[in-house]
């Protein structure tokens, strides 16, 4: 190994010896400060990139790539930038620096205080807002994560559960969604091997006011109800710790919401035609608000699997009734969930700040959602969804990895056979087989597909961080498919 120096800032009690090489020979370690630095040799080597929720990017990327005037901005997610700025490369929690030996230096945060880990041809650092515990191992990529997430797992707890294959309403029925639609759904798929039937966002009132709009005149129990006599478990769509600014709960209570600097809601993003916020979950009335919610879908209504979406935005920064961070407060937040739903119960969290989630949901969305086209260079296609995934299956030791659905038809989808091959294999890879493609929308030869594919559980077996044997076929994530030109 070549030569490392390291400088800490505000340590305490490292416990290194004078010579890091040496240390990182023998073991990894575990060092206490706000910032490290550490001056490395690989100036012409990559870097692993890790976003700070469920749809920023993950992926490697050379050291000496800078950031074009035209890189679109990643969507969906203002606390994060995979650009590199003055000649370094962010990450979230965790980066990596790989050398021409195929090792790896990895350094990782294992507390919160929105850690970032930054990387020059030079340097890797690593900095929060508070001193933090920090990861620092030399060795084989797939080594060394998985001792990061074993290190993760054990301060932060592993909940990790096989929901069994999943039929969703989003990417069939997105918003124009009715009960009359799911029962058409639910009768077209008697007799094929789905085990959870998820409602997908487009029931509610507004989000934010978690009542049956005018699409669901039965109620939500009463649909429940149909879907567990199919012998399947109910699933519903809910965003329980943000609201929109159209919604009655952000009208009433804007002491709710967490505040910017000057006292008016921080806004958490834009969708839903108007901004929306975050809940701040360290007040007392929200906390409340959560659990009556919570009870009601799940003890009232029958849900026994939550998709839970944009809950990032309860750890945005901003003030908060209690003086704590943001990652902190979303801690507290889904431990309250958790607590009320109790453990027979699924929770599938998605746009969800990927470590402060560990050991509190059951799967998680690793990727942003795919779409029926492979790349149309704004990181938005399904090429840029898959790719994520591949860079996040690491944290499959702590936790159910869900890469989104995978296609099967082709009408209205301008995917070719082999990237949905891709996305297939990418669901026997991850265990989570999940599809939103109604039968009726399918040639007989991809209705044959799609029931192949949920129904077999094929064998795995990973090759390096790109390439796996699924069954009888290689698959290789890093091949011509996944070339992008400004990467």
């Amino acid at each position: 190994m070549s030569q490392i120096d390291l400088v800490l800032h505000e340590p305490q009690d490292s416990g290194l010896s004078t010579d890091l090489n040496h240390d990182l020979e023998h073991g990894d370690l575990i060092l206490h400060a706000t910032r490290i630095r550490l001056t490395h040799p690989q100036r012409r080597g990559r870097f692993y990139q890790h976003g700070w929720h469920s749809w920023s990017p993950a992926r490697w990327i050379r050291l000496d790539h800078q950031a074009r005037p035209d890189d679109p901005p990643p969507p969906l997610h203002p606390w994060h930038s995979d650009q590199a700025v003055g000649g370094e490369h962010h990450s979230y929690w965790v980066g990596a620096v790989e050398g021409a030996d195929g090792n790896v230096l990895l350094l990782g945060a294992l507390g919160f205080g929105r850690p970032q880990v930054t990387a020059s041809p030079t340097d890797l650092q690593g900095r929060a807002s508070h001193p933090v515990d920090w990861y620092l191992a030399h060795g084989a990529a797939r080594d060394v994560f998985r001792q990061y997430a074993a290190h993760l797992s054990s301060r932060l707890g592993v909940r990790s559960d096989d929901p069994g294959t999943v039929w969703c309403t989003w990417y069939s029925l997105g918003l124009d969604i009715s009960e009359e639609q799911v029962d058409d759904v639910l009768t077209q798929l008697v007799g094929w091997p789905i085990d959870v039937f998820l409602v997908d966002d487009g029931w509610s009132e507004s989000i934010g006011d978690w009542h049956p709009n005018c699409h669901f005149p039965s109620g939500m129990a009463d649909l429940a109800s149909r879907i567990r006599a199919t012998d399947r478990r109910p699933g519903l769509w809910v965003a329980p710790l943000i609201a929109h600014e159209s919604s009655n709960l952000a009208q009433s209570h804007p002491d709710w919401l967490v505040r910017g600097d000057g006292g008016s809601p921080a806004e958490a993003g834009t969708n839903w035609g108007g901004p929306f916020f975050g809940l701040d979950t360290t007040h007392p009335a929200v906390r409340d608000h959560i659990a009556v919610l919570l009870r009601r879908v799940t003890q009232d209504w029958g849900w026994t699997y939550l998709k839970l979406d944009f809950l990032y935005g309860a750890a945005v920064p901003g003030l908060r009734h209690r003086d704590l961070d943001g990652e902190a407060a979303y801690r507290s937040g889904i431990e309250l969930i958790r607590d009320v739903v109790g453990d027979d119960v699924h929770l599938n969290a998605c746009g969800a700040p990927i470590v402060p989630s560990l050991g509190v949901f059951d799967s998680l969305r690793i990727g942003p959602d795919v779409r029926p086209i492979w790349d149309d260079y704004t990181s938005r296609g399904t090429r840029h969804a898959v790719s994520t995934s591949i860079a996040r299956l690491w944290l499959a030791d702590a936790i159910k990895p869900d890469p989104d659905v995978a296609y099967f038809g082709s009408a209205d989808n301008l995917l070719g056979p082999n990237e949905r091959r891709l996305m297939a294999a990418l669901g026997h890879i991850t265990g989570f087989r999940s599809t939103s493609d109604p039968p009726s929308a399918l040639k007989p030869e991809e209705a044959h597909a799609l029931k192949k594919f949920l129904s077999q559980r094929l064998r795995v077996t990973q090759r390096d961080c790109h390439a796996f044997d699924v069954g009888e076929r290689t698959v290789d994530f890093s091949g011509p498919s996944f070339d992008h030109p400004k990467a």
